[in-house]
């Protein structure tokens, strides 16, 4: 019998990420379907945004290997693009749209009171982890105005207090 045993870097790696790891397949699976080409980079960051809920670290790694981009072509990409993220996502999630119709209906006096009363900005999670503030350039929804998504849920003619007490509730 042949004993199978594991390079020191295998183990490393599978440690990092196990192949098991539904998220890293989904990954692993839009690659390929591009035949791990270079120019699959911007379709692979989505999936790993999608699958992680952010670019993670051991994970954009994987991607510029498996790719044969240089890592920092990696980061360019990620950080170009603002729908990618570095940091994870907190457990809720606030978008204000700042739109024109929004801007004019308030939001910029609502992102100003996060601020000032929950300690957040833009693209930021509350250090305890419950809450990120995104920002929308617009929802599409200005009959609503000042709108916002809270957890995925759309809420409209906003003022800062609603907004405030719907953080402080998650809070």
């Amino acid at each position: 019998m042949k004993e199978e045993s594991a390079t020191p870097e295998r183990k490393s790696a599978s440690a990092k990420q196990p192949p098991e790891d539904h998220r890293l397949r989904m990954v692993n699976r839009t690659m390929q379907l591009y035949r791990n080409q270079s120019h699959a980079l911007i379709e692979t960051l989505h999936a790993v945004q999608e699958s992680f809920g952010y670019l993670e670290e051991g994970v954009l790694k994987h991607v510029a290997g498996t790719l044969r981009v240089p890592l920092s072509r990696v980061y360019a990409v990620a950080t170009f693009y603002h729908s990618f993220t570095l940091k994870p996502p907190g457990e809720h999630t606030c978008v204000i749209c700042m739109g024109t119709a929004c801007y004019i209906g308030g939001s910029g006096a609502i992102l100003g009171d996060i601020k000032e009363k929950v300690g957040i900005g833009s693209g930021e999670t509350t250090p305890d982890g419950k809450v990120s503030l995104l920002v929308a350039r617009c929802l599409g929804s200005c009959g609503l105005a000042p709108a916002g998504v809270f957890d995925g849920e759309v809420a409209g003619k906003l003022s800062p207090d609603n907004v405030i007490d719907k953080i402080g509730r998650w809070r």
